[in-house]
């Protein structure tokens, strides 16, 4: 090219008809939209694994904290678990009594107390009960007798307690991520 043509912009003129885009094409947006479902249906299923497996994790210890506050009320209380009214283990143990002996603080005998005194010394035990961390529900189904039951979905408890043995267990019928019944948490 001479330098005629070059000062005079004649060397721009053979671009002039066509002008440059910086946009994607909708081939191209559709490529990486592919893309990305594809990612995302590879991940979101390890996500999902992985907040069950934070969630049986969480149950677990929730059930190890419960049976270590249980341990340690029975040893402040003349060896009487929680549940019976008043320390009275010939008494029928119930849900609401260990809930407020848990939960309260409590004299020798395990009678509760919203406040603490020289006489209601002990606990509290928890600052509330939880919730069992699988299926969210909050209660616990008080049994007796030398074994415990079945989990039972039915019932609308998170856990299930025997003062008689200590025992407590979630009240999760059904395997963890790894075959592990919930029962024997």
């Amino acid at each position: 090219m001479s330098r005629y043509a070059i000062s005079h912009g004649f060397a721009g003129r053979r671009f002039a008809g066509r002008k440059l885009s910086k946009a994607f094409t909708l081939i191209e947006i559709l490529i990486v939209v592919v893309i990305l479902g594809i990612l995302a249906a590879i991940v979101i299923p390890q996500f999902s694994s992985a907040s069950n497996q934070a969630r049986e994790s969480t149950l677990k210890d929730c059930l190890r904290y419960l049976r270590e506050q249980i341990g340690i009320y029975k040893m402040q209380h003349n060896d009487v678990p929680p549940g019976y009214p008043s320390g009275n283990q010939s008494a029928t143990p119930d849900a609401p009594t260990f809930l407020s002996q848990m939960t309260q603080n409590t004299d020798i005998a395990g009678n509760v107390s919203s406040s603490y005194s020289d006489v209601f010394h002990n606990g509290p035990y928890l600052s509330q009960m939880p919730n069992d961390p699988l299926n969210n529900l909050p209660g616990i189904w008080i049994v007796t007798g030398g074994g415990m039951p079945s989990p039972d979905a039915s019932q609308p408890f998170g856990w299930i307690y025997n003062p008689q043995t200590q025992q407590i267990i979630a009240n999760l019928p059904g395997n963890d991520l790894t075959g592990v019944p919930y029962s024997s948490y």
